[in-house]
C-alpha cells in the first residue's frame, strides 16, 4: 500500500509571489547635500563596429559555446548510476537562500542588513534532503567578500559532508550588471541598451557582469530576456531588448556571448539562461502573468525566433514563462517544453522553472487540483528543475510520485542527467569557488566607463525643435539660465529601476546606489554651478510638490528641463491602472510649458508612458530608459552637447492607449477614420533617433534587380550595399537600419521588417560605404501550413529615405525546419 501523500503547501499565504520592499510609490530623491564627481572617460572603451547585424549573429553561432572540461557524459553517467533517488530528485530541487539562513527573508527599507547562514538548515537542505540548486538573496545584495563566505560555506557542506560531494549550482538574477552584488558596476536596463543599438557594447557588459558574478562565487546567471517587448503596458517591458526580432536576436546574442563565451568552464564566464520560454511578454492585457493568445504563426514569426537563434549558440539553459499560452499554462505544456523546444528546437540543456510556478498551477491556473498533480504535469512535460521555492514540497511529492510509479525513474534520470552536465560544463567539479580570485576586479574604473559608454550611446534624442533665434533648442549653453524640475530629475531609483540592489528596487537600495554617481540634476549643477542652475522638484511621481514655485522658477529661466517619468518596480506590483503618465507630472509639464520657456523633456522610465494632450508641448524630447547609475552625467553630456546622442527607440512610443501598434504592423492596421492608410501614426517611430549633426544616405544598390527562388533555395544571395556621409559639422554615430517590404503574400505581409542593422561612427565629412548580405531566410515568412515558405513576387529595399525594388521569380517552396506540429495545437 502505498504511502499517504506529502501535504499541499499551496494554500500558503507566500504562495501566488514573492515578497519584498516595494518602492514608494511617489518616488524617492536623493540628499541634496551629496558629494558627486563626474566620470572622466573622453574616449569610448568599446568601439562601435560597422560590422553587420547578421554577420554578428552568424559569428556567435557559428563559435557556439561549449567546455574544456573533458569527458563530461561520461562521468555523467558513472555518477548518476551511483545515486539514490532521493539524490536524484534532490538535484531536482531548487531552494531559495533564505531556507537556509538564520533569519527569514526581509528587506528593510531603513537598513542594510546583516546576514548569517543557519548550519542547522544548511545540512538538513543540503545533506539530509540532497538539494542540488540555491538561489537569490536574502532580499537585498551582499558584498563580494559576504557572497565569499557564503558560497564557501554552501559548497564545503555540498563537496565535504555529503555521501557524492556534489556541488550546488547557485543562481542568480544578474540582469543589468551583477546586481546582487554591493560592488559591482550595474549598466542600462535592457531596454536602454537596445537602444544603443551596438553589439560589441552588450557583449562587453555581460562579460563584466559574467566575471562579477563568477567573483561572488556564482556559476549561473538567470539571463539574458528574450522576450519580445511588443507590449507596452507590460511591467517588465524594460528587461526586453525591444520589440523586433532581428534587433532582440542579435542584441540577445550579444549578452549570450558575453556570458558563456565559447568556454563556460572559464572563471570569469557562467551558464546563461534563456527567459522566459516562451510568449510570457505578449499578455493580453498587458499586464504580468495573464493569458497570452498567440497565434502559430505569430509564435514562429516572432517569439520563438530569439530563442531558436540563442540555443543554436550553445545556450546552457532555459527558464519557462510563468504565464500561460492560449490556454495552457508554460509549466505544463508538453508541446512547448517537448515538441518545440526539444524535438524542434533540439534544447539539450536544463529547464528550470519560474518562482512558485508549479504551485501555481493549482492555485493560480487551475489547471491541477492538488500540488502532487501539479508536480507530475511539470515534471512529465519537461520541466528538469523546480524553483519550489521556500520548502521542500516538491522533493516530497516528486519522491512519492516515482515510489507509486506515476512517474518514472527514466523521466528523473533524464533530468538529472542534464543537470548533472551543467554542472560539470562550468567546472564546479574542478572548483566549486573559481572566480572568487576575481573580486578585486569588481567596480572598476573601466567597468564604470563602459557603464558610462552604454548610458550615453543609449540617450535617444526625439525631438529638437528650433527656437526663436533659429537655432535648435540642444545643445544648451553654459550660459543659461536652467530650471530643472521633475520627479526624476534627482532620482536613482528611477535610474536603477527594479532588480537593483533589492528585487522591486525599493527598500535598501536607497541606501546601496553607488556614492558619488551624480542625478540628473546633480549632473547641471556640477557643470554649470548653482548660478546657473536652479532645481524644483515641481511634482513626486503622483502628486504636485512646488509645482507653484517650479512655475515661477520658470518664468526667470532661459530653458526648463523638465525630467518625468517613473519610479522602480518589478514583475506584477509594476501593473499599469493606465498608460499615461500620471495626471500630476502632465500638469507640471503643462503649466512650465505655458510659461513660454523652452522646454527640454527629459523621460526616464521603463515603458512608453502616453503624454496624452502635453505630447506636442517639448521642444525637445529625450528619452534615457532607466539608464543606470551613470545616466545623469550621460543625459547632462547629452543636453550640453558634450557627447553627440545616437541612440535610437527599440520600440514604437504610442501616441495614444487605442490600437497601440508595432512598427512591423500589418497593412490593414495603417485604415485611418477617412478611408485612406495613414492611420499609423505613433508619437515616435521605431528605430527614430536624432543626432547634433546630419547623416545623409546615398546610392543604395542592390546587386540583382531580380533573381529566381531556385536560386535563392540553392544558397543565393542578395548584396545590398548604401553609403553613408556625416554631412554635418561633428563626430557622431548612426544607426544603419535595412527594412524589407514583401509586398504580396499568401499571408498578409507587414508593412516592413528590420532585416540588417549595423552602427557607424564617422567625422565630419566621413563616408562609408555598408554591405549587406540577404539569404532566403530574410524573404521567408511562416505560411499557412505553419512552415517557413519562400514564395515569388515583389519586394522593397530600404534604407532610411531610399529604397530600391527587387522581384523574386519561380516557384514557391518551403523552408520547413522543423516537425510541422503547430505551436496553437491542443495539448
Amino acid at each position: 500500500m502505498a504511502d499517504a501523500p506529502p501535504p499541499d503547501t499551496t494554500t500558503q499565504t507566500d504562495a501566488v509571489g514573492q515578497t519584498g520592499q516595494q518602492a514608494d510609490p511617489e518616488g524617492r530623491r536623493m540628499a541634496l547635500d551629496r558629494d558627486i564627481s563626474l566620470l572622466k572617460s573622453p574616449e569610448p572603451p568599446v568601439d562601435a563596429s560597422a560590422r553587420s547585424s547578421d554577420a554578428f549573429i552568424q559569428s556567435v553561432v557559428r563559435d557556439s559555446a561549449t567546455t574544456s572540461v573533458e569527458n563530461v557524459d561520461a562521468r555523467v553517467d558513472s555518477l548518476l548510476n551511483e545515486m539514490t533517488l532521493e539524490e536524484k530528485v534532490g538535484q531536482m530541487t531548487q531552494l531559495t537562500l533564505s531556507t537556509i539562513s538564520k533569519e527569514a527573508h526581509q528587506d528593510n527599507p531603513s537598513a542594510i542588513r546583516d546576514h548569517e547562514l543557519s548550519p542547522e538548515k544548511l545540512r538538513d537542505v543540503v545533506v539530509e534532503h540532497h538539494v542540488g540548486s540555491i538561489l537569490n538573496v536574502t532580499g537585498q545584495a551582499f558584498s563580494v567578500d559576504h557572497w565569499a563566505e557564503v558560497m564557501s560555506q554552501v559548497q564545503r557542506t555540498a563537496t565535504e559532508e555529503t555521501r557524492l560531494g556534489i556541488p550546488i549550482l547557485y543562481g542568480i538574477d544578474a540582469v543589468h550588471g551583477a546586481n546582487y552584488t554591493r560592488e559591482a558596476v550595474l549598466f542600462p536596463q535592457n531596454q536602454g541598451l537596445a537602444a544603443t543599438w551596438n553589439l560589441a557594447l552588450a557583449e562587453e557588459t555581460a562579460a563584466i557582469t559574467a566575471r562579477d558574478v563568477r567573483a561572488s562565487g556564482i556559476p549561473w546567471n538567470f539571463a539574458p530576456v528574450l522576450d519580445l517587448g511588443r507590449e507596452p503596458r507590460w511591467p517588465r517591458l524594460y528587461e526586453t531588448l525591444g520589440e523586433d526580432v532581428h534587433l532582440a536576436t542579435a542584441m540577445g546574442l550579444g549578452l549570450l556571448r558575453g556570458y558563456q563565451e565559447t568556454d563556460v568552464s572559464d572563471s570569469s564566464r557562467v551558464a546563461a539562461t534563456l527567459k522566459h520560454y516562451v510568449g510570457y511578454s505578449a499578455p493580453e492585457s498587458g499586464l504580468d502573468r495573464t493569458p497570452a493568445r498567440i497565434s502559430d504563426i505569430e509564435m514562429r514569426e516572432h517569439h520563438l525566433k530569439p530563442f531558436r537563434s540563442a540555443i543554436e549558440a550553445g545556450a546552457k539553459s532555459i527558464m519557462i514563462n510563468s504565464g500561460e499560452v492560449n490556454g495552457v499554462p508554460a509549466h505544463a505544456s508538453t508541446h512547448l517544453l517537448q515538441k518545440v523546444l526539444r524535438d524542434e528546437l533540439g534544447f539539450e540543456g536544463v529547464a528550470v522553472s519560474d518562482w512558485l510556478d508549479i504551485k501555481k498551477l493549482v492555485n493560480v491556473h487551475h489547471v491541477a487540483a492538488t500540488e502532487r498533480e501539479a508536480t507530475k504535469m511539470a515534471v512529465m512535460a519537461g520541466v528538469d528543475m523546480s524553483m519550489v521555492p521556500s520548502e521542500l514540497s516538491f522533493y516530497d511529492h516528486l519522491l512519492s510520485l516515482v515510489r507509486d510509479g506515476e512517474v518514472p525513474e527514466s523521466r528523473i534520470d533524464e533530468a538529472v542527467r542534464r543537470i548533472l552536465r551543467l554542472k560539470f560544463e562550468v567546472g564546479l567539479f574542478e572548483d566549486p569557488l573559481r572566480g572568487l580570485e576575481q573580486a578585486e576586479e569588481v567596480g572598476s574604473t573601466r567597468d564604470r566607463r563602459v557603464s558610462l559608454q552604454a548610458a550615453r550611446e543609449s540617450v535617444t534624442l526625439l525631438r529638437n525643435r528650433e527656437t526663436e533665434r533659429g537655432d535648435f533648442l540642444l545643445p544648451l549653453s553654459d550660459s543659461q539660465n536652467v530650471l530643472v524640475t521633475g520627479p526624476t530629475a534627482h532620482s536613482m531609483q528611477s535610474m536603477h529601476n527594479g532588480w537593483s540592489y533589492t528585487w522591486q528596487g525599493g527598500g535598501a537600495a536607497q541606501k546601496m546606489f553607488p556614492d558619488g554617481r551624480p542625478t540628473l540634476m546633480e549632473a547641471v549643477r556640477e557643470r554649470v554651478g548653482t548660478d546657473r542652475m536652479t532645481y524644483v522638484p515641481g511634482a513626486t511621481l503622483t502628486a504636485p510638490e512646488q509645482m507653484e514655485e517650479a512655475v515661477a522658477a520658470a518664468r526667470q529661466a532661459d530653458v526648463a528641463v523638465v525630467a518625468l517619468g517613473e519610479g522602480a518596480y518589478a514583475e506584477t506590483p509594476g501593473n499599469l491602472d493606465a498608460m499615461a503618465l500620471p495626471e500630476a507630472q502632465r500638469r507640471l509639464l503643462r503649466r512650465v510649458a505655458n510659461t513660454g520657456t523652452p522646454v527640454a523633456l527629459v523621460l526616464i522610465q521603463g515603458r512608453p508612458r502616453l503624454l496624452n494632450d502635453t505630447a506636442d508641448l517639448p521642444d525637445a524630447v529625450l528619452t534615457a530608459y532607466n539608464p543606470g547609475p551613470e545616466g545623469g552625467q550621460a543625459l547632462m553630456e547629452v543636453l550640453y552637447g558634450a557627447v553627440n546622442p545616437s541612440g535610437h527607440l527599440p520600440y514604437t512610443y504610442p501616441r495614444s492607449s487605442v490600437g497601440m501598434r508595432t512598427y512591423d504592423r500589418k497593412y490593414s492596421e495603417d485604415q485611418d477614420t477617412e478611408g485612406g492608410m495613414s492611420g499609423f501614426d505613433p508619437l515616435f517611430a521605431f528605430g527614430e533617433g536624432l543626432s547634433y549633426t546630419r547623416f545623409a544616405y546615398s546610392d543604395l544598390t542592390v546587386s540583382r534587380d531580380s533573381m529566381t527562388t531556385g536560386s535563392l533555395q540553392n544558397g543565393g544571395q542578395v548584396d545590398v550595399e548604401v553609403t553613408v556621409t556625416n554631412a554635418g559639422d561633428r563626430r557622431g554615430k548612426d544607426v544603419v537600419q535595412l527594412y524589407l517590404s514583401d509586398l504580396v503574400a499568401s499571408i498578409t505581409p507587414s508593412v516592413k521588417k528590420l532585416v540588417r542593422f549595423a552602427k557607424v561612427d564617422l567625422a565630419p565629412g566621413e563616408r562609408t560605404r555598408l554591405s549587406f548580405t540577404l539569404t532566403a531566410e530574410d524573404v521567408s515568412f511562416i505560411g499557412r501550413d505553419g512552415d517557413p515558405v519562400v514564395e515569388p513576387g515583389a519586394f522593397r529595399l530600404q534604407v532610411e529615405g531610399i529604397s530600391e525594388p527587387f522581384e523574386l521569380v519561380g516557384e514557391r517552396f518551403s523552408r520547413a525546419e522543423h516537425t510541422g506540429d503547430t505551436v496553437s495545437s491542443a495539448e
